[in-house]
């Protein structure tokens, strides 16, 4: 089997088309969409559409969660000067993309061969707010992964790709297709951004089992153009962000 994982495309259609390219390439028998689909970026219309098509199963992140109940943000973890941004994404989506944002699931478990079995959530296996960094303590992790049995964990929700080790147990981040962190946000400072993608791929065998971070460039500039051109509120701020 080999299984995409994509997140954290926060209405960037240009890389996630980026992206559904290089997979097409990539022999994928199936795709996993991680969260955070349909917001911060210009094309959250355009995400939603792309997704729906694909068919593929699609776990809740901490801003589609947001989107659907933008009274409570806060408890979300969207960050006060991006509330916003929230409000013009969610003001753009009919009730019918609304309700497919609801249609996603807190956690998604696959069948691998060789009796391994992939957990897929967002932010963790019990709250789509937490983070899982390379550098998480390893007692916090026994925390956040109690109770589950999985071989394979896979999340997004920080921006940061990741490959880790716990106990055995593989941890993988699949990174963010629409806006990739440099490194680890400091507290109070906003992001810089990648002007890529990234997504990762699982290739599971009876003999084998592997790995693949992936980075796909994109049509940059016609991105820059897309948020230029769009009344979305802190398009300058995003444009300031990125490191080219």
């Amino acid at each position: 089997m080999r299984l995409a994982l994509l997140s954290d495309i926060h209405a960037n259609h240009t890389a996630l088309e980026a992206v559904l390219k290089d997979i097409r390439g990539q022999q994928i028998d199936s795709i996993v969409c991680l969260g955070d689909v349909a917001t911060m970026g210009p094309q959250p219309k355009q995400v939603i559409a792309a997704l729906q098509e694909l068919g593929c199963p699609c776990i809740m992140g901490n801003h589609d969660a947001a989107v659907l109940q933008t009274d409570r943000a806060l408890q979300h973890l969207i960050a006060p000067p991006l509330i916003p941004l929230l409000h013009w994404c969610a003001d753009q989506l009919d009730e019918n993309e609304k309700n497919f944002l609801r249609s996603f699931k807190p956690t998604l478990e696959i069948p691998l061969e060789a009796n391994n079995t992939l957990l897929c959530f967002h932010g963790s296996p019990r709250s789509n707010i937490e983070n899982i960094y390379a550098t998480t303590p390893p007692d916090d992790l026994d925390q956040m992964l109690a109770s589950h049995t999985a071989n394979i964990f896979a999340c997004g929700h920080t921006h940061l790709q990741m490959l880790r080790q716990h106990k055995g147990q593989l941890i993988v981040n699949a990174g963010s297709i629409g806006h990739p962190f440099r490194q680890t946000p400091v507290s109070g400072t906003p992001p810089t951004l990648l002007p890529w993608a990234e997504y990762a791929i699982i290739h599971s065998t009876q003999e084998s089992l592997s790995v693949d971070l992936r980075r796909v460039f994109f049509d940059f500039k016609n991105f820059a153009e897309t948020i230029s051109r769009s009344d979305m509120p802190l398009k300058e701020r995003w444009l300031q962000q990125y490191s080219i």
